[in-house]
């Protein structure tokens, strides 16, 4: 993990984030830099921490969140409404996911694949959602901006991830089912991570936006019931879908 204090030899600065951003990007201060990084530490390991017991070591998974925290800090914005937390935690969680794409792979594949690998789970599920059945190859390699061909070899490559079996790894120098002595998560907390990292592309969507999307992809509803909920046809929620997701699609991008 980066040493904040290897920044400067004055300790760490004091005041609010946005205080700390000004002073680092306005004045060049990097005592302020050094303290942002400090500050949000525990959020990188707190987010590294879900990523444990897949094939890599926590404090290299560690180590790439803060490679995110050190980015998200150096590109902030002051201009943009949002808090740094809820900036950063995309960023981390997204150099986290580039780690294992480029460390978790048994067999060396092109890095244009792994990265069309790692978009075709969203993608599939937002075809999913908008046309109410499963997608086809040419709908996916459209809405992914590739070919047949290449999508069905992202999906035969994705058999080349290594991960590291949880069941087999002796435990306590024995040999133990780690499942049984893993406690469970906090139900809330997968939602509250998500509901931080999409905060700013919700904000782009009206009341009924956010309910139709509340309903879709929270409580699993079909696009025929949550048409009889919200008073809509079902065109008209299913079109309402897409123009949500791509609106959310273009703010995070």
């Amino acid at each position: 993990m980066p040493d904040a204090s290897r920044h400067v030899g004055a300790p760490p600065a004091s005041g609010s984030d946005r205080e700390l951003l000004r002073r680092y990007h306005a004045d060049g201060d990097t005592s302020a830099r050094a303290a942002l990084i400090e500050r949000h530490l525990p959020l990188v390991r707190s987010l590294a921490r879900r990523y444990a017991n897949r094939g890599e070591q926590l404090d290299d998974i560690e180590q790439a969140g803060a490679i995110g925290l050190i980015k998200a800090i150096d590109r902030f914005d002051l201009s943009r409404g949002v808090s740094l937390s809820t900036f950063v935690t995309p960023n981390v969680i997204g150099e986290i996911k580039r780690h294992f794409r480029d460390k978790g792979w048994a067999i060396r594949v092109p890095r244009a694949l792994q990265e069309l690998n790692a978009s075709l789970s969203s993608v599939v599920e937002g075809l999913t959602a908008s046309l109410g059945r499963s997608p086809r190859i040419a709908e996916i390699a459209a809405e992914a901006g590739a070919t047949e061909e290449q999508v069905l070899e992202a999906m035969e490559v994705g058999s080349a991830y290594s991960t590291a079996s949880l069941s087999s790894a002796p435990v306590g120098g024995e040999e133990l089912d780690p499942m049984e002595t893993i406690g469970a998560d906090d139900a809330g907390f997968d939602r509250s991570e998500r509901r931080l990292a999409l905060a700013p592309a919700l904000d782009v969507l009206d009341d009924r936006e956010r309910e139709i999307l509340r309903l879709r992809f929270e409580e699993g509803l079909p696009q025929t019931q949550i048409a009889e909920r919200v008073g809509l046809s079902q065109m008209h929620v299913s079109r309402l879908i897409r123009k949500s997701l791509t609106a959310m699609r273009a703010e995070l991008s």
